[in-house]
């Protein structure tokens, strides 16, 4: 009989606690070797090799699934540690330390030269300071701020919805294609966000105003998305004014759409933010100034 029992001066393998982290992560044996760039038996091995050390089975092999037993999630929180620390020791060896990290997130269409240029002016005077920027949806951006994996966010809302430490006024477009309009059509084909999306509401209810019939014809949750699909012609959409392109014609109340004005940028973050996020925060304040004025 195997004595599996864990060796006092066992020291226990990063590659193999990295693997059994992916392993755990991605629930499958072939998931997590493709994401470690290896083969399956590899993986497998590796796990054994683990669970030789450890003494006892780490892993519950189900047949679609892998599960970690009470063992192995006892090993995961300890690994998760141990690779992280490994990971700074190696930065730190490397001359890349990083004293503070500082987790932006902005809107898609505010992704510009302007943004850079103002980020590059931030990380000169602050070279200690490593940033860790997020764009998306408003919505995934407040999120990930609601569960602390942001520090600082400019989000797209509806006014008042939520406190901010700054607001702006965010002015609305309702867009069609320059080349091939679409408005005119029965039933009307709208160019909309996901549900749940910012603007989609605001612009079925308008047109359900109107008594005029509609349709979903195209769906992104990409800004990008959205703008192309508008000037190619597949519907109309309402975005940002900032968002409206050479390719897109602006809609307005000579066609019987409604001025829409119950949108705002805000800029949130939390009352125990530390001085350097201060800092970003009030320069992202004087640009929005400058540029809702």
């Amino acid at each position: 009989m195997t004595d599996r029992s864990p060796s006092r001066r066992a020291l226990f393998d990063m590659e193999l606690l990295r693997t059994m982290v992916m392993v755990a992560d991605c629930g499958s044996f072939t998931t997590a070797a493709a994401r470690l760039h290896s083969t399956q038996s590899t993986v497998s091995q590796q796990i054994r090799r683990l669970e030789d050390m450890a003494g006892r089975p780490l892993l519950i092999r189900a047949n679609r699934d892998v599960h970690p037993t009470d063992a192995g999630h006892a090993l995961l929180g300890i690994a998760r540690q141990m690779l992280a620390l490994n990971d700074q020791m190696r930065e730190a060896l490397a001359g890349a330390t990083v004293a503070v990290t500082v987790r932006l997130g902005v809107p898609e269409d505010f992704v510009s030269r302007r943004t850079s240029t103002l980020l590059g002016r931030f990380t000169r005077r602050h070279p200690h300071v490593k940033l860790e920027v997020t764009s998306g949806l408003s919505r995934d951006l407040a999120q990930a701020f609601d569960h602390g994996q942001l520090d600082l966010v400019m989000v797209k809302q509806r006014r008042g919805s939520r406190p901010a430490v700054a607001c702006w006024p965010e002015p609305m477009r309702w867009i069609d294609s320059a080349r091939t309009p679409r408005l005119h059509e029965d039933p009307v084909p709208l160019v909309t966000f996901p549900p749940r999306g910012l603007y989609r509401d605001e612009l079925i209810a308008a047109i359900e105003t109107l008594d005029r019939r509609w349709r979903i014809s195209f769906t992104s949750s990409s800004l990008s998305g959205i703008q192309g699909a508008v000037a190619d012609g597949m519907g109309i959409s309402l975005l940002p004014a900032r968002a409206v392109t050479r390719e897109h014609r602006v809609l307005g109340a000579r066609q019987g759409l409604p001025a829409m004005d119950s949108f705002e940028i805000a800029l949130l973050h939390r009352p125990t933010a530390e001085p350097i996020i201060l800092d970003l925060a009030a320069q992202f304040v004087r640009l929005l100034d400058r540029e809702t004025r």
